[in-house]
């Protein structure tokens, strides 16, 4: 049996964009959502970005990935590519 981060738990997803790919098995994802102005109520996008873990460095620039959760690989690296 593989170990595999989302057996038997429930993980918070993210699908996002990759907009860097220059790291070596890290990429770069843009994950954007919405939010509403508290006063005007007016929907907003925005976008975060996190830094995932990919083994085979197979993400490419403009590939649309999923992130899951992971023990953290770096200071600023606790994804990785699911």
């Amino acid at each position: 049996m593989e170990n595999n981060p989302t057996e038997n738990k429930i993980v918070s997803k993210k699908r996002g964009v990759v907009v860097s790919d220059k790291g070596d098995k890290t990429i770069v994802v843009a994950v954007g959502s919405y939010k509403t102005h508290s006063k005007y109520k007016k929907k907003y996008r925005v976008t975060k970005k996190y830094k995932a873990h990919d083994e085979e460095n197979k993400c490419k620039i403009g590939d649309t990935v999923e992130i899951v959760p992971s023990r953290p690989r770096s200071a600023g690296k606790q994804y990785i590519v699911n």
